[in-house]
């Protein structure tokens, strides 16, 4: 997917698991297969490696030899050329990207598209999927997706005050545990060990 370049990135590449509908989307200069397999080597390395990676053919075939140049041990092979409706899903997947992406800027004033596809990243994953009945998020993780302290149940008056550990703790009300607040171990902590116990000399 393209579009008006911002720095030296104009393209948008999308990365989604077949399985899970999990989206990764990247910002690359090129559509040079050696940049692509530089952006999938961090997907793969992350989140483990496919056993084929479906796209076009012969740009899959160039990627995968870049990627094993930059990792002799990885093996995989390319998909056979797409389903005419499973090209069409996919189509739609970008246009649904491209859509968000405009919406996600106008709203938040925004003219850097290198920073705000980050957002719709996490906002396609977050979003319920008819196909897997769930969100591709929680059918990658195992859980809904959160926002730090804006996903937890403290009311939002007290999560505006919060700015360390401590006041944390204080609002949980919950002492903090850590090595520094243990006391020292005395003399009688550990367990009576008697004559028998101990090895012959």
């Amino acid at each position: 997917m393209q579009s008006k370049p911002c720095r030296s990135h104009k393209w948008i590449m999308v990365y989604q698991c077949h399985f899970t509908k999990f989206v990764i989307i990247c910002t690359v200069s090129s559509k040079r297969a050696s940049d692509v397999a530089f952006q999938l080597l961090d997907i793969f390395l992350l989140f483990g490696t496919p056993s084929i990676l479906q796209s076009d053919k012969e740009f899959t075939a160039g990627v995968i030899k870049n990627l094993k140049l930059l990792w002799p041990q990885l093996t995989m092979v390319h998909g056979r050329p797409r389903h005419p409706q499973s090209q069409g899903s996919i189509e739609r997947a970008n246009g649904d990207i491209k859509d968000m992406l405009i919406s996600w800027m106008s709203d938040n004033n925004s003219q850097d598209w290198t920073v705000s596809i980050k957002f719709v990243q996490q906002m396609k994953n977050a979003s319920y999927h008819t196909g897997i009945k769930r969100t591709p998020y929680t059918a990658m993780f195992g859980t809904a997706p959160k926002v730090g302290l804006t996903s937890s149940s403290i009311p939002v008056e007290i999560i505006e005050r919060l700015e360390t550990e401590d006041d944390l703790c204080k609002a949980l009300t919950v002492p903090p545990n850590s090595a520094d607040d243990m006391p020292p171990p005395q003399p009688d902590d550990h367990l009576p060990v008697s004559q028998s116990d101990l090895p012959p000399p």
